[in-house]
């Protein structure tokens, strides 16, 4: 019995005191029940306070409610015992097989368990990275590009469409200082002013003169043209090629030059002159932001006529919105706290409700240490040390996981030695170890000759331990939806180390082995706890999937 279902038994339990006349809810039955596993041993498998939430508009006093409730519940199939204590808690023990069942329930959801209909209806948009083309993506970029990727995971096992999107900054001078850049390094100049330096800039020009022989010998805006397109389309492509390595996978690749190109800012420019947000100023055109909070109006067209970022940023919104999203979850790093309030600004203007169509999360700043030192150069790149580099010394699994368990807003320092080690002190290790330990127990179990049961008998899961592993199991869909619910994928892998924990617990109990000893037959009971084996074996991929993370089968 999951959670989820106990919660439909205590509100159909409600629904019958009702029934009978022997309970008033003037605003009707509620349609769930808040349910929770007890901080303490002896307090049941479970408990809930609804007795202490309806009393008052039932006319009555919580234990009295709690009496009635845990009659009905006695009654109710699944449920071995019900304990009112205190002024109103109901502490409530399932049936062991009922309890077991869930294990089957888990094995046959098998990739799907976990996911939940919460967010059913919902198209979100969450667009993160977002990094100009004009060189390697880094260390900067390294968190979003995993908390983006698994937040937009949760979302979607939770029941949202989602679509991940990563906005191309490829309109601007930086592009011009890019190709100067990739010029000078062919022709064996100095850098240029403003220009990008690296080892990775003599390595584009090499790649644009392979790939386009003879571009370098054009002359003025035709070369500067070409090497722009050339060397854009190649230090993209590496991007591309370095967050599919990443496990960080994008939907769209959204061009801010195509916004420009197409007339969509044109278009977002009258449509807020249509809805009276725009005025001129100083030969400028500005957006009154202050009208909606912002701490100072924003500025879309400059004197000299020249764009602004914040006119490429409403139309890129509107963009989104006139594409079906009904969120737009927006990915910034820790110096663009300025933007929160501009942008929700910008979505009243347009004629939004911010609070239900954007959304703004901004990620603190991460420090690598190696041998008490921070690692900060690239050798590659010149400044900062880049993603590739990373993933190559750390491990992509020991560097999304290690990323992943953090809540975004807290400022983290990760160590290069204490997160690669093979030591059950290093939660990546620990939970992907835990579930190589199910793929060797089932291993040796078909060395034996045992074969997943296509039927079983959950009341023999009645030991302590079997309960505590399949209560921990159960909760798995919970975490899930609590984790999109509040853009907290860090809390998937919190969870998963406690699940490992009482695994290894488990795993330890002699009563609780699955395999036969010595010259034992093969049991019903074994049989019993090597579907439980393998409904651990479902959560943890599961969970670590959602963080982008493998789940090995032997280490």
């Amino acid at each position: 019995m999951t959670p989820a279902q106990l919660s439909t038994t205590i509100v159909d339990a409600l629904q019958n005191l009702v029934d009978q006349g022997s309970l008033t809810l003037p605003d009707g039955v509620p349609s769930e029940v808040t349910v929770e596993r007890p901080r303490q041993k002896g307090h049941g498998d479970y408990a809930t306070n609804v007795a202490l939430q309806l009393a008052k508009k039932a006319g009555t006093n919580p234990r009295a409610l709690g009496e009635q409730l845990a009659a009905q519940l006695r009654e109710a199939d699944g449920i071995a015992d019900v304990e009112l204590a205190g002024p109103g808690f109901l502490n409530i023990t399932v049936e062991a097989g009922a309890q077991g069942k869930v294990a089957a329930e888990i094995v046959a959801a098998g990739a799907a368990y976990g996911h939940t209909d919460t967010l059913d209806g919902q198209h979100i948009n969450v667009e993160f990275i977002s990094a100009n083309p004009t060189g390697p993506l880094h260390l900067g970029h390294t968190r979003w590009a995993v908390l983006g990727d698994a937040i937009a995971r949760v979302l979607a096992a939770a029941g949202a469409e989602v679509t991940r999107e990563f906005y191309i900054n490829d309109r601007g001078v930086q592009m011009n200082n890019f190709a100067n850049s990739i010029i000078a390094a062919a022709l064996g100049q100095p850098k240029p002013d403003d220009g990008y330096a690296g080892a990775y800039i003599e390595d584009l020009a090499k790649a644009v003169d392979a790939a386009s022989p003879g571009i370098f010998e054009l002359e003025g805006d035709e070369r500067l043209a070409a090497v722009r397109a050339k060397g854009y389309e190649l230090q993209l492509k590496e991007q591309q090629d370095q967050l599919d390595t990443f496990n960080t996978h994008f939907d769209v690749w959204f061009s801010e030059l195509s916004l420009h190109e197409s007339g969509s800012v044109p278009e977002t420019l009258a449509k807020l002159k249509e809805l009276g947000h725009v005025f001129e100023q100083d030969g400028a055109l500005w957006m009154r932001t202050t009208d909606y909070g912002d701490d100072k109006d924003r500025v879309l067209i400059k004197s000299d006529g020249e764009l602004t970022y914040f006119a490429s940023d409403t139309a890129y919104y509107l963009n989104k919105r006139a594409r079906g999203f009904d969120r737009c979850i927006y990915l910034l790093g820790a110096d663009h706290h300025g933007y929160v309030g501009r942008l929700r600004a910008m979505a009243a203007c347009a004629g939004d409700d911010p609070e239900q169509t954007l959304e703004v999360l901004i990620g603190q700043l991460v420090k690598i240490m190696q041998d008490g030192a921070e690692l900060k150069l690239s050798k590659r790149a010149g400044t900062i040390v880049t993603l590739n580099e990373l993933a190559e010394e750390i491990g992509v699994d020991a560097l999304r996981y290690s990323l992943a368990r953090y809540p975004a807003d807290s400022p983290l320092t990760l160590d290069v030695a204490e997160i690669t080690k093979a030591s059950n002190d290093n939660p990546v290790y620990y939970v992907q170890y835990a579930h190589a330990r199910t793929c060797r127990m089932l291993a040796n179990a078909a060395d034996l000759g045992m074969s997943l049961p296509d039927d079983f008998d959950p009341a023999l899961l009645s030991h302590e331990r079997d309960g505590e592993l399949l209560r921990a199991l159960a909760e798995f869909p919970r975490v899930v939806a609590s984790a999109a619910e509040l853009r907290e994928p860090h809390r998937i892998a919190r969870y998963l180390e406690d699940t490992a924990s009482v695994f290894n617990k488990w795993y330890d109990t002699k009563e609780c082995r699955m395999l036969p000893q010595g010259d034992e037959p093969v049991g019903p009971a074994n049989l019993a706890r090597m579907v439980l084996v393998v409904a651990t074996q479902t959560v943890i991929a599961n969970g670590l999937d959602l963080l982008g993370v493998s789940a090995p089968e032997r280490m």
